[in-house]
């Protein structure tokens, strides 16, 4: 079995999960699957995501003392494009029960293919911080906000700004799409099953092309929660990020088929 494979699954094999069809009634029992999931054990789970509030206030920091608060908006929606990389741990607790092996994908056999996929996102985060910044350079020139009151007076109250607001978020959804359709079920499905990089994004695929106005509503309610995590300091993602983990992997199991065990042959 070779030890490093991405773009098949460590026999050298191209799978291909099967889909299923699901309704809104299957999103709305993941979730709630999800937030009973978190209040069975809601102090390790808040310990566990507390990196992400706290990685938020690093970078509002960053972005206010470079004189780059054009840029808190795009970092706290540009979440979502991360948000199913960093919620790779949790997904691990859906197989488990107990907190620490959350830990434990560093010992999976799809890591590099989780490693891949997790780059690519990143990439795309980093697109987007590019788009959004030349966007408001386009629009205000490359002279920074004066100051936070200046610069929501400026969004808020001329022609410019609502440009900004309105393209800027319509760029935003079509990062958020391409996200949605090529790693809703990734990273759970990676570590249920080594498939390979190529399977899982072809598979995320599939489903939303199977279920697209459910996906659509799946993605809807993320970014809802996420910007409802974000908006008190980030401290609501410490809560936010183990329910919509748990959810995820939920969701993954309501609308990919499991692995089906083959019977093995005995020559006659």
């Amino acid at each position: 079995m070779a030890g490093f494979h991405v773009m098949t699954d460590a026999y050298g094999a191209h799978v291909q999960p099967t889909v299923r069809h699901i309704s809104t009634a299957d999103l709305w029992d993941a979730l709630k699957l999800g937030a009973e999931d978190f209040w069975a054990k809601p102090s390790h789970y808040v310990f566990l995501c507390l990196i992400y509030p706290i990685v938020g206030l690093i970078l509002t920091q960053w972005s206010s003392g470079s004189n780059a608060i054009q840029l808190v908006y795009p970092l706290m929606s540009g979440f979502a494009l991360v948000g199913p990389f960093a919620a790779i741990g949790l997904y691990e607790l859906g197989m488990s029960s107990r907190w620490h092996h959350a830990l434990d994908v560093r010992h999976s056999p799809a890591l590099p293919s989780i490693a891949v996929i997790g780059i690519l996102l990143f990439a795309l985060f980093l697109l987007w911080l590019f788009t959004a910044q030349s966007l408001y350079t386009s629009l205000f020139g490359a002279e920074p906000p004066a100051s936070v009151g200046a610069f929501v007076r400026d969004v808020l109250t001329t022609g410019k700004g609502w440009t900004l607001i309105l393209v800027g978020n319509a760029v935003g959804f079509v990062f958020a799409a391409v996200v949605l359709g090529t790693t809703v079920v990734a990273f759970p499905l990676l570590l249920d099953r080594d498939v390979g990089a190529v399977a899982a994004i072809e598979t995320s695929a599939r489903v939303v092309m199977a279920n697209p106005l459910t996906m659509a509503l799946w993605g809807l309610t993320v970014a809802v929660l996420l910007v409802i995590g974000s908006i008190p300091l980030f401290a609501g993602l410490a809560v936010v990020m183990p329910i919509l983990g748990h959810a995820t992997w939920h969701l993954y199991r309501k609308v990919v088929e499991p692995e089906q065990i083959r019977p093995v042959r005995r020559p006659m």
